[in-house]
């Protein structure tokens, strides 16, 4: 019981450390697309998981990426989270810019994917790497984390939200998300609709190809920003309801199915 005690003390204070503005999705929309990929694993993927992560659930470690901010010791991670990309990119500008990029999310996404893959891999190293696939791969279908250097990929943008002052990363981060007023389980029962034909059309889909349209919907949703401390609100997000639900279900099916390559 003491033990248990720590632990809930330990993840509460990680919490109240953390930035809540730099969390992709947010807790809510991390453990959704867990929640989700978790429904299209394969049998054997769920036993090589569960041999890493034990009773911890593909939606309870998605954040966990971000909780560790709060330890100056990982800040080597920060610039793992997301890929700035000018505005304005052809298809051919964007696939050369990725094909430059060393550091960012786009990068390490491949890289973790590939040292999971080795069976040699040192079992601390197993969980750290996992822990943090999940999360990129959630961080990177959040439209803002594929957003502008020179405003921190909407951070620096001012809105209001329903009255209230944010700015438009938060927004899309956990505001979003957080109006609709459900629990990840909830969320997750009320969006998870695909077709088998449908996931293998999605997991077809390149790495490079997540990062383009998370790209396209960020240029999109910029573009909709006419004016300083603009006022959003209902009308807002009945916009982009289906847009923001429409990523967080190609997050999972997009997380399953690089889970299932790694491990099935």
């Amino acid at each position: 019981m003491f033990t248990s005690i720590i632990k809930r003390v330990t993840v509460l204070t990680l919490l109240i450390g953390l930035p809540f503005s730099s969390m992709a999705w947010g807790l809510l929309g991390h453990r959704i697309i867990g929640q989700i990929a978790d429904s299209y694993l394969t049998r054997e993927t769920k036993n090589e998981i569960y041999k890493i992560l034990g009773n911890e659930s593909v939606a309870m470690s998605s954040n966990w990426a971000d909780f560790i901010k709060s330890d100056t010791s990982y800040n080597w991670l920060s610039s793992w989270h997301y890929i700035n990309i000018p505005g304005g990119q052809t298809r051919e500008q964007f696939d050369n810019f990725l094909a430059a990029d060393t550091s960012a999310v786009y990068t390490r996404i491949k890289f973790l994917a590939k040292e999971l893959k080795n069976k040699n891999l040192a079992p601390d190293k197993k969980v750290m790497y996992l822990r943090l696939l999940i999360h990129f791969v959630g961080d990177i279908h959040q439209p803002l984390h594929a957003g502008r250097f020179e405003d921190l990929g909407g951070n620096k943008i001012k809105v209001s939200w329903m009255n209230a002052p944010t700015n438009l990363h938060t927004l899309w981060d956990s505001q979003l998300i957080n109006f609709q007023q459900l629990s990840y389980t909830e969320y997750t029962a009320a969006i998870n609709f695909t077709t088998k034909a449908q996931r293998k059309e999605w997991n077809k889909a390149t790495i490079s190809s997540w990062v383009w349209d998370s790209y396209q919907l960020s240029e999109k949703i910029y573009g909709d920003i006419k004016e300083p401390d603009q006022k959003l609100d209902y009308k807002y997000n009945f916009n982009y309801l289906a847009t923001l639900n429409q990523q967080l279900l190609k997050g999972g099916v997009h997380l399953a199915g690089i889970l299932n390559e790694i491990f099935d």
